[in-house]
């Protein structure tokens, strides 16, 4: 990655694919670089804000 390194207000998404999402937080969990994470998806209603957190190495950084 260089010199960006995913931090919190980064954009991000699962390397398996799914939404863009905005890193709130970075933290160590029991020695696993880990990221809070929120996104939004729209089902029928309005947008549903969704938070998860995930580890750093299963992210990528999306250029914005």
């Amino acid at each position: 990655m260089g010199d960006q390194e995913i931090k919190a207000g980064s954009v991000v998404q699962l390397k398996s694919g799914g939404p863009l999402m905005t890193v709130q937080q970075v933290a160590d969990h029991w020695g696993t670089l880990t990221a809070w994470c929120d996104w939004f998806v729209q089902d029928k209603a309005p947008w549903k804000k969704e938070h998860d957190t995930f580890p750093i190495t299963s992210l990528k950084l999306i250029d914005s």
